[in-house]
């Protein structure tokens, strides 16, 4: 349960009560009342905004409705002190008692704690990846499929029917391109001397395996043969080994799709005409022309009549050509198509992580889900920024197998995947970072990777120190948690508690960063206690000669161990039982 939206029920309640008694209005619109942890702990609990949202339509002023509700909520029992504040905030102290409910509810819970039915079974497509099949994963793919699949993760904890999608570039100049070069690196692997690698070729010597394994399969049958007969044949054999090596890679990070759609075979399905003759039926597609883009004509500018689509209807700055001058379409027109494809599938909500460099793509396809979707379906587009790879504060050089680029492999072989996953997700996603291989390693508070596991290892060395002592841990879940009482104590309960929150609000704002931030303010909280336990043998978990107290101790930390284990297991990071 999370308890501050829990709360809003009984401050709708009491509201509700004062509407009976004439003291405020009938017809007010509740659905913009919050109950949230003050940021100041010393104003209390809780703190809602109810009086400030309601003034303007019971016409009152905020402060006269903050007294009225404040005196009502004084009546409910779990509320201890209460007060008005600035506008009209009120601020709520609730009882030890109440929030000690909350840590047996996560003991009763286990990780499934935070688990919520917020989403109600909505179905939601989060597509992410989607590398162009061109060659091996790198580090900046990396960021992408970590915030993609710890979203994806987060939204099915919260209650939303999720489905993982990537989506194979595989049209297009670019795979006839990849269809070129593997043709070189085939001809090198049967011994002919290809010399340089022509300008505008892929010069990666990640082809060479590909060209050799071609080589392997068919002999010399290609070398004499059109590039007619060989294009095709290149490029679905390149793309094929590609692609197994990007989910082999994938599953090494741990992520692993739901579905894989191919933009050729959507191409050669006819998806593309589908979209287009939909929205050509509501008048969303005409015959025009475009002015040169900011009042610029650039050199290359071609005053032509076009297919356009009806952008600026939706949001855009400029209507958008969905075919090229020799009459193929564009890129953009097959992603109406691929999406147009997710809303036929059934998928309204629609989430895409891109690389930073798509940015200016966005307005664009927002827009083109407004259409497609007739208002009824939405797109999120996260931006992931650029990733270097540092050590020690100095660039890592580049690496030779892929020729221009960090590899996803360098960097899971470097420090592996648990490590990729939760220092990828210390950031914003639209940040820009910088991944230390060396701080990402090393054991200390300034590493949140190594700071929240040490946590969760603690728990465990905890349970382990209670069984040496003739305790067993197991039985917390009658534990004496009223014997819980010291200062110390009960924040962290509260902290705890705060979980089951923390899970909807990323959810909501499709930021499973924040994740990382909770669990790091968690485990410094837990290893706060457990420090000041070194000092005073009365505050440790295992108290000598009083063991229903050591049970309740070991029951909040059971508690601690059970939320960072949820948490990880969100950011698909397997915890660690102890550190070595």
């Amino acid at each position: 349960m999370n308890p501050y939206r829990a709360f809003v029920d009984r401050i709708v309640v009491a509201l509700s009560g004062l509407q009976a008694e004439g003291a405020l209005p009938t017809g007010l619109d509740f659905s913009a009342i919050t109950a949230e942890p003050p940021r100041d702990t010393a104003h209390g609990d809780i703190a809602t905004n109810a009086a400030m949202v309601l003034a303007k339509s019971a016409g009152a002023k905020p402060r006269a409705i903050a007294d009225l509700l404040l005196e009502r909520l004084r009546a409910d029992p779990d509320v201890v002190e209460g007060s008005v504040a600035g506008p009209g905030f009120v601020n709520l102290r609730l009882a030890d008692g109440f929030w000690r409910a909350r840590l047996a509810e996560c003991l009763a819970a286990g990780t499934a704690y935070g688990d919520s039915a917020l989403g109600a079974g909505r179905v939601v497509n989060v597509e992410y990846v989607s590398a162009n099949p061109t060659g091996p994963l790198h580090v900046a793919h990396a960021r992408g499929a970590v915030v993609g699949d710890a979203l994806a993760n987060l939204l099915a904890k919260a209650g939303w029917s999720v489905t993982k999608e990537y989506y194979i570039n595989d049209a297009g100049a670019q795979v006839d391109t990849l269809g070129r070069s593997t043709y070189l690196r085939y001809q090198e692997a049967l011994g002919r001397d290809i010399g340089a690698i022509p300008e505008g070729l892929y010069p990666g010597e990640y082809l060479k395996e590909v060209g050799q394994a071609l080589a392997r399969r068919d002999g010399a049958k290609w070398l004499e043969r059109p590039a007619s007969d060989w294009l095709p044949e290149m490029r679905g054999f390149a793309i094929e080994t590609l692609m197994a090596e990007i989910k082999a890679d994938l599953g090494v990070l741990g992520v692993h799709m739901d579905r894989y759609s191919s933009e050729r075979a959507l191409v050669e399905s006819g998806a593309v005409d589908r979209a287009f003759d939909d929205l050509s039926a509501r008048g969303l597609i005409y015959r025009g022309r475009l002015e040169p883009p900011k009042g610029q004509k650039p050199d290359d500018w071609e005053d032509r009549e076009q297919i356009l689509f009806r952008a600026t209807r939706f949001g855009d700055e400029v209507d958008r050509p969905l075919k090229k001058s020799d009459g193929s379409w564009t890129y953009f027109a097959n992603d109406i198509a691929y999406h147009h494809d997710k809303f036929r599938r059934g998928f309204a909500d629609m989430i895409d992580v891109w690389g930073a460099d798509h940015g200016g793509y966005v307005k664009r396809m927002k827009a083109a889900v407004g259409a497609i979707t007739n208002g009824s379906g939405a797109l999120d587009v996260k931006l992931c920024q650029l990733v270097r790879v540092m050590r020690n504060g100095e660039l890592v050089r580049m690496s030779k197998r892929a020729g221009n680029f960090i590899t996803l492999r360098d960097l899971l072989d470097e420090v592996g995947p648990d490590v990729v996953r939760f220092t990828m997700l210390t950031r914003k996603n639209d940040a820009p970072f910088d991944f230390d291989l060396a701080k990402a390693t090393e054991q200390s508070r300034d590493n949140p990777v190594w700071y929240v596991q040490y946590g969760h290892a603690r728990t465990r060395s905890v349970m382990r120190q209670a069984l040496q002592a003739g305790i067993d841990p197991g039985a917390t879940g009658a534990a004496p948690i009223g014997r819980l009482t010291d200062p110390s104590e009960l924040a962290l309960i509260r902290l705890v508690a705060q979980w089951p929150r923390q899970v909807e609000a990323a959810a909501l704002a499709h930021e499973p960063h924040r994740i990382a931030f909770y669990l790091y303010d968690l485990a410094a909280a837990f290893h706060a206690h457990w420090n000041l336990g070194r000092d005073d043998p009365a505050l440790r978990f295992v108290v000598e000669g009083d063991p229903e107290l050591t049970r309740a101790r070991l029951a909040l930390v059971k508690g601690i161990g059970f939320v960072i284990g949820s948490g990880l297991k969100v950011f698909g990071v397997t915890p660690v039982e102890e550190m070595r």
